[in-house]
């Protein structure tokens, strides 16, 4: 009899999904940090360093979820468990659109919001980025409001995700966090 646990091999992500799964997680809360961080401090050098840090940080998640939907596009994404209530499963999947299209557009209305302020963004100080609109304080100004409540929402969808997963692992014991976390997965007895 086959279990609804998630147990074999092919039900796991792969390594390179894994990994980029967890950089990108870990420049998403960094950036949030040093972004809510920042936000308030006096202009001074160190808050201008922030701002750099901070926009490097949206530069790489932008060209890293560019990978990941690269990777997830030719490679198969682990099934949910077979149990799965089907209202559960579409909330999973809106909840990953969602996410994904928040990697791209809170970095670009952070690039957007550095081109209307006058702010050259240049990449780890070496690539200059282009502007992709003229220099239009006022403008700046909605754009900086439209990324802080984006980078909220993709805030809150990263709590609704880590609820999830703590949900499916320590409730629903179902194996789907050991999908994302290896060593979390059930040993296979084969």
């Amino acid at each position: 009899m086959k279990s609804d646990i998630l147990t074999s091999e092919n039900q796991r992500y792969t390594t390179v999904a894994i990994s980029l799964h967890w950089l990108i997680a870990l420049l998403i809360f960094a950036g949030w940090g040093l972004g809510f961080y920042m936000s308030d401090l006096p202009l001074s050098p160190a808050k201008l360093r922030y701002f750099s840090w901070h926009k490097w940080m949206g530069v790489t998640v932008f060209l890293l979820a560019i990978l990941r939907v690269g990777w997830l596009a030719t490679h198969a994404v682990p099934r949910l468990p077979l149990n799965l209530p089907a209202w559960q499963a579409q909330a999973a999947r809106l909840t990953h659109v969602a996410l994904y299209i928040c990697m791209f557009i809170v970095p670009l209305s952070g690039w957007l919001m550095s081109s209307a302020k006058g702010v050259p963004t240049v990449y780890f100080g070496v690539l200059p980025i282009p502007d992709l609109i003229a220099k239009d304080k006022e403008l700046g100004k909605v754009l900086e409001n439209v990324h802080q409540w984006l980078a909220f929402g993709l805030a809150a969808l990263v709590a609704l995700h880590i609820a999830a997963a703590v949900k499916h692992h320590f409730v629903d014991h179902d194996g789907v966090l050991g999908r994302m976390l290896p060593f979390l997965a059930p040993r296979s007895h084969s």
